[in-house]
């Protein structure tokens, strides 16, 4: 599992190869694969999770309506290129966002000793899997690390990333090499 915000994570599930763009929820399977790689308690036992196409086309709509406030918060920069033309209005994606968010109840047990035990307070996998992220998601852009957030420049590159070092300028190294190269080749041809 990456050490990247969940909302990031989910943001990240579109990605850019040579061949084009990669989508992990392109399928139930897929979706299903990812899930399984997060942490998503108290919400979700993720090892048990299967998703079928209703859940997938929950969460794929979801995480357009996260995608879409990444694009809000980076402007006036562009949004990434993935899929810039195909997101929601803001202002539908951030009521999406607050209808798929649902609370935890936190509640003190005692055993032997108190602690305390967090339940989710929606029932249905579908329902638990949307709250879980839209908690992420809310808990992220509420969070001072947002303001980091930026879009990176290279070339075929649709992810968002936090810049966490002043002249980090890509997502990843592997960015920063293709945008050499490429702005190299531009130089000299």
């Amino acid at each position: 599992m990456s050490d990247e915000p969940p909302a990031l994570r989910l943001a990240g599930t579109i990605r850019a190869g040579r061949t084009g763009l990669t989508d992990r929820f392109a399928t139930p399977e897929g979706l299903t694969a990812w899930v399984r790689e997060q942490d998503l308690s108290p919400y979700l036992d993720t090892a048990a999770f299967t998703a079928d196409e209703a859940v997938r086309v929950q969460v794929v709509e979801l995480r357009q309506a996260v995608r879409a406030l990444f694009a809000r918060l980076v402007a006036p920069a562009p949004p990434s290129r993935a899929d810039a033309d195909a997101l929601p209005p803001f202002d539908q994606a951030l009521d999406l966002l607050n209808r798929a968010a649902s609370p935890v109840l936190r509640q003190l047990r005692w055993q032997d000793e108190p602690h305390e035990q967090l339940a989710p307070t929606v029932d249905g996998t579908a329902a638990r899997l949307t709250a879980a992220l839209a908690d992420a998601a809310i808990g992220f852009f509420s969070d001072p690390i947002a303001a980091q957030v930026r879009v990176c420049p290279a070339p075929r590159c649709v992810l968002y990333f936090v810049k966490r070092h002043p002249r980090q300028e890509w997502c990843s190294i592997a960015c920063g090499n293709r945008a050499r190269a490429a702005r190299h080749y531009h130089q000299h041809h």
